[in-house]
């Protein structure tokens, strides 16, 4: 299964501006129009608690959607069985089970620490980011402070609009 880790960032590398969690705030058209088109043609998405909360993702027929918590009870009530799921599995318990299920790409859209989880266990094979040009100073980073080393190579770049603001993406060079 090929699992893809997706974000959109200022130069700066922060995911929200001044710790506010709304990404449409302070994103692009262009990669809100980008985002969309992703996430609708995603079969499975894979998220944290703190990103649905900032959003709380409706179900839908066309993917499933997981949500990483440490607190299943809280979200029973959000949960519809093949649309909205919660678990606290491992990212390699979820590689495995929903690989086992028949899916071929896994998403994963955030946050800071579930991106990091996936690095962490060597999960990710791509990374897709957009990267808006825009510097906030202060705000959440992609990954939380962790002892790292991972090389990407560069797959594709495109300018989408006249402010500079690129869609890339990286292939994560496993050794």
């Amino acid at each position: 299964m090929k699992v893809i880790l997706v974000f959109v960032s200022t130069l700066d590398g922060k995911i929200t501006k001044w710790g506010n969690p709304h990404v449409k705030d302070w994103s692009s058209k262009k990669d809100q129009k980008y985002y969309k088109k992703l996430w609708n043609n995603a079969p499975l998405i894979i998220m944290g608690s703190s990103t649905f909360n900032a959003e709380h993702f409706p179900p839908s027929s066309n993917h499933l959607i997981v949500v990483l918590t440490k607190h299943l009870l809280k979200y029973k009530k959000y949960e519809v069985v093949g649309q909205l799921e919660f678990t606290d599995k491992t990212p390699l318990e979820l590689t495995e089970q929903y690989q086992k299920k028949g899916f071929k790409t896994m998403v994963v859209v955030g946050g800071a620490h579930i991106a990091t989880s996936f690095l962490k266990e060597q999960l990710i094979d791509e990374l897709w980011l957009t990267i808006e040009p825009k510097i906030f100073g202060t705000g959440g980073n992609f990954v939380i402070e962790e002892q790292l080393d991972i090389n990407l190579k560069l797959t594709s770049c495109d300018k989408v609009n006249e402010q500079g603001t690129l869609i890339t993406k990286y292939t994560v060079i496993k050794e």
